[in-house]
C-alpha cells in the first residue's frame, strides 16, 4: 500500500485534517500552560533545526511533535486569555472554519469571472457590515461605493490615498506632487507615514499635528484649519485628512464632524481610521464615536481585532469606487472578459495593491452568521465591562494612576514613585519588563506627553474575570518589589 502523501487526496486530507484540528483544539484548551510572550533567545530555532530541507518525506507525527517542542516555544500567544498588549487579534470558531474553507476551495479571487461567489459575497458581507455599523448609505454598493476587505488597515490607509493623489493631481497637474500636502494626529498610526513614503508625498508635507491631554490626544479642528491656512498661502495643496477612531496609544478619537467640514470646505480627502474601535460601534452606546462619517470619503476598520474574524481581515469602505479604480486598474489582454469588458461586474484586483486576493469574506460571512450581532454586541461589551473593572482596580491602589480616559478595552496607566517624577518613565519600563519576564502576562507600553504608559487592551476571545485579578495581582507584586528597590 502507497501511504506516501499527494499533493491532494481527499482521505488524506481527511486523516490529516483531523488530526490538525485535534492538536488546534488541545493547544487552545491548554493555552494558559503557556507563558504569554514567548521567552525563547533571538536565533533559538536555527539551533534546533537542520541545516536543510530533507530529500525524502517526514512523517506527519514527527513534524507534529517539532511543532510541539520546537515552535510553540517561539511563539507570543496572542488568542491566551493573559495577553493584553498591542491590541487583540481575535480567533473564533466561526472565523478558524471560515478560513478552513476558503484554504480548502484555494481560489485567486482578483477579478468576478475567477470565482463569482467571491466577489459577490464580499459585496454582501460588507454591505452587511456597514449596515450593522449604520454607515450611509453613499458606502453601500447599491450606489457608487462600496466595501472591499483589505489584509491590514496600513493597506487600507495606502490605497485610498493613492486614490485621493490621483483625483487630485487630474485636476491640478502631474508637476503639482510636489504641492500635495497631508495632514493628520502625531497619534495617528505609522502606516500613513509609510503610505506618504510609497505615493511619493515629500515628506516635508506630510503634516504631523500635535495632540495633548487637552484635547485627550484627539486632533484639533482649529489647529488643523491653522496648519492648512498656513500651507495656502505658501502655495501648497492640501489634499488628504486622515482622522482617528481609537488610536494606537490611547483609543483617542478624533472629531470627525468638525474635522470633515474643514477637509471638505478645502476640497481634500477624509479617511476615517477605526482599525480598532470601530468594531465596538455596531454597538448602539457606542456609534457615536462615528458620528460624522458621513463627511467621510473612506472608513476602516478591522474585523481580524475585535470581532471575532481572523486575520486578516480589514474592512474598508468607500464613497467613489471610480477613484480607487482610476488610480490602482491595470488591464492587460490576458485578464479582459465579456462581464468586466461590460462593466457589469466588480473586480477588486482594481481596488487593492496586489493582483490575486484570498476569498476572505467566507470567514467574515460563517462569523456574522454563526454568532449574529447580538452576540458580537455582548462579546464586545463584555470586553469594555472588564477593562473598567481593570481601571477601577488601578484607581482604588494609590501607587499607581490612570492617564487618558478609558473609552473602550484600553486602559492606560502607569505606577508612580513617591517623589521622585524624573524616575517615573525608568520605573515604568521596568515595570513592564518584570511582568512580561514572567510569562505569566504580556503587556505592552506607549509615551504620550513624553510619559512612559503602560496598556492593558482586554479583547482575547478566552479572557474573563479571573484573568483580570491574575494580572493585576503580577502588576502589583512587581510593583511592590520595585518601589522597595527604589527605596534603598
Amino acid at each position: 500500500m502507497d501511504n506516501r502523501l499527494k499533493p491532494m487526496d481527499a482521505e488524506q486530507l481527511r486523516e490529516y485534517g483531523h488530526k490538525m484540528v485535534d492538536f488546534i483544539a488541545d493547544y487552545y484548551k491548554t493555552i494558559e500552560n503557556y507563558p504569554v510572550l514567548s521567552q525563547v533567545e533571538p536565533g533559538y530555532l536555527r539551533n534546533l533545526l537542520p541545516d536543510s530541507a530533507p530529500n525524502q518525506p517526514d512523517s506527519f507525527q514527527h513534524v507534529l511533535d517539532d511543532i510541539q517542542t520546537k515552535i510553540l516555544p517561539g511563539v507570543t500567544h496572542w488568542q491566551s486569555p493573559n495577553y493584553f498588549a498591542y491590541y487583540p487579534s481575535n480567533s473564533s470558531v466561526a472565523g478558524f472554519v471560515g478560513e478552513m474553507l476558503s484554504a480548502g476551495l484555494n481560489i485567486v479571487g482578483f477579478s468576478w469571472i475567477t470565482s463569482p461567489a467571491a466577489t459577490e459575497l464580499e459585496m454582501i458581507v460588507l454591505d452587511w457590515l456597514g449596515k450593522m455599523l449604520k454607515l450611509p448609505e453613499d458606502f453601500l454598493s447599491a450606489g457608487q461605493g462600496g466595501g472591499v476587505i483589505q489584509g491590514t488597515a496600513s493597506e487600507a490607509v495606502l490605497v485610498v490615498l493613492l486614490a485621493a493623489r490621483d483625483k487630485i493631481l487630474r485636476g491640478v497637474g502631474k508637476g503639482a506632487l510636489e504641492k500635495l500636502v497631508v495632514y493628520a494626529s502625531d497619534q495617528t498610526h505609522s502606516a500613513l507615514q509609510k503610505a506618504c513614503q510609497i505615493a511619493g508625498i515629500y515628506p516635508e508635507n506630510f503634516k504631523v499635528l500635535k495632540a495633548n491631554a487637552s484635547t485627550n490626544y484627539a486632533l484639533s479642528p482649529e489647529l488643523l484649519s491653522e496648519t492648512i491656512s498656513k500651507d495656502l498661502a505658501h502655495g501648497l495643496i492640501p489634499f488628504f485628512l486622515c482622522a482617528n477612531v481609537g488610536t494606537t496609544s490611547s483609543t483617542a478619537v478624533d472629531p470627525l464632524l468638525a474635522l470633515g467640514k474643514i477637509a471638505k470646505s478645502n476640497g481634500m480627502w477624509f479617511h476615517v481610521d477605526a482599525a480598532y474601535a470601530g468594531s465596538a460601534c455596531v454597538c448602539p452606546e457606542f456609534r457615536h464615536y462615528i458620528d460624522g462619517v458621513e463627511e467621510a470619503d473612506s472608513f476602516n476598520m478591522n474585523a481580524h481585532k475585535w470581532f471575532l474574524t481572523n486575520f486578516d481581515c480589514s474592512a474598508l469602505w468607500v464613497k467613489d469606487r471610480s477613484a480607487l479604480v482610476q488610480a490602482l486598474s491595470t488591464n492587460p489582454e490576458f485578464l479582459k472578459n465579456k462581464a468586466s469588458q461590460a462593466n457589469l461586474v466588480v473586480d477588486y484586483k482594481d481596488w487593492q495593491i496586489p493582483l490575486g486576493r484570498r476569498f476572505r469574506s467566507l470567514k467574515l460571512w460563517m462569523v456574522l452568521r454563526l454568532y449574529g450581532l447580538e452576540n458580537l454586541q455582548c462579546y464586545i461589551r463584555n470586553h469594555i465591562k472588564l477593562a473598567k473593572y481593570f481601571e477601577n482596580l488601578v484607581a482604588e491602589d494609590p501607587r499607581f494612576e490612570v492617564v487618558t480616559p478609558r473609552l473602550f478595552s484600553l486602559v492606560c496607566f502607569r505606577l508612580l514613585p513617591p517623589n521622585n517624577e524624573h524616575y517615573c518613565n525608568e520605573l515604568n519600563h521596568e515595570l513592564l519588563d518584570a511582568v512580561n519576564s514572567t510569562g505569566k502576562v504580556f503587556i505592552s507600553h506607549t509615551v504620550l506627553s513624553d510619559k512612559y504608559i503602560l496598556r492593558f487592551a482586554i479583547g482575547a476571545p478566552l479572557t474573563e474575570e479571573k484573568h483580570v485579578n491574575a494580572a493585576w495581582e503580577v502588576l502589583q507584586d512587581k510593583a511592590t518589589a520595585l518601589l522597595g528597590e527604589s527605596l534603598r
